[in-house]
């Protein structure tokens, strides 16, 4: 009994201290392509955010920062042609949709790298081809040269970022980027790795408890 009773107090310790190290886990702010992390915000407004931009989703509607106000995104940039890492990628997404379908602070958000090619009928037919769901996921098309601009400068998904990157050099890559209901990137995971998808998956159920 004695034993039993010692046992039942270690198992109580262990599940209480890992409660509190996960109540005071916080996620960083990035603020630059290295993805240095920042763990307190300016009293100012100069920290980077997403900027104001203006794309058109799988459904031919508008889409702007207004959407994704108040939500926690999760952003990559893909293209409905891609043989390679695309599929992996929509499937990572697919499973992230399954996961929050039903939680409205989440937005998943897919732009096309190859928007004169990926127009809203191609979109809206590879949406159907992968199941998603126009309510939590968008998939988005509009000028080249803006969703190139977002990609580099403001999601920063290329760890290579380069200043003389432009709308010429193609931007393919696997990386997801968590963004805040603030538009502030709090993480950025590879798609195509299992357990860089379940940290994202913890770090957004985080990020809805600040």
């Amino acid at each position: 009994m004695k034993i039993n009773k010692l046992y039942l107090l270690l198992i109580a310790t262990v599940f209480i201290s890992c409660q509190k190290k996960e109540e005071t886990r916080k996620l960083p702010y990035y603020n630059t392509s290295d993805f240095t992390p920042v763990w307190e915000l300016p009293t100012d407004s100069s920290f980077h955010a997403i900027r104001d931009f203006n794309l058109i989703d799988q459904e031919g509607k508008p889409f702007t920062a207004e959407n994704i106000k108040g939500k926690i995104c999760v952003v990559d940039f893909f293209f409905t042609s891609c043989p390679g890492i695309c599929p992996k990628m929509a499937k990572s997404m697919n499973d992230l949709q399954k996961d929050f379908l039903k939680d409205d602070k989440v937005l998943l958000v897919s732009h096309s790298v190859t928007p004169e090619q990926d127009s809203v009928s191609v979109l809206a037919k590879y949406a159907q081809k992968n199941d998603v769901n126009y309510n939590k996921w968008k998939l988005l098309t509009g000028e080249k040269e803006e969703i190139y601009n977002l990609g580099r400068k403001f999601y920063f998904v290329e760890e290579d970022l380069g200043e003389n990157k432009d709308v010429s050099i193609f931007l393919h890559t696997e990386n997801f980027v968590l963004i805040d209901k603030n538009r502030i990137i709090r993480g950025i995971y590879n798609s195509l790795d299992p357990s860089s998808m379940l940290s994202l998956k913890e770090d957004i159920k985080l990020l809805e408890k600040e």
